[in-house]
């Protein structure tokens, strides 16, 4: 089954341009950009704001006995963190992303058929 699984994978599009063109990680190699790099940095922050941040409300709602400021303010910061993280990932760009999922699946899909 695992086989058959792995034979219908290989036969994709995206696997076998993958494997045919050698994805590498060539992309990795060029400097930064200064919209990549503050996107990464928006990325970051977006973490900062994100379950830290709740783990704050959730400790001032249990010093201030106030509940809601962790029911209804959680989901509002999670949400906000979620808005940043988007906004950093379309700063940062998706090149470096396509790039290592191309290679990573190229390096998987061949170690699998070479073991098999």
């Amino acid at each position: 089954m695992f086989q058959r699984l792995l034979q219908r994978i290989s036969q994709t599009a995206y696997v076998r341009s993958a494997i045919e063109e050698q994805a590498d990680l060539q992309a990795f190699k060029q400097k930064p950009t200064p919209r990549m790099i503050w996107g990464l940095v928006t990325i970051g922050i977006s973490y900062v704001i994100g379950w830290p941040m709740i783990g704050v409300l959730g400790l001032l709602a249990f010093y201030l006995n106030k509940p809601l400021l962790v029911v209804i303010g959680g989901p509002v910061i999670y949400g906000i963190s979620h808005l940043v993280f988007i906004l950093g990932a379309w700063l940062a760009g998706a090149d470096h992303a396509k790039a290592f999922l191309r290679w990573a699946t190229r390096i998987t899909v061949l170690k699998l058929t070479k073991n098999s």
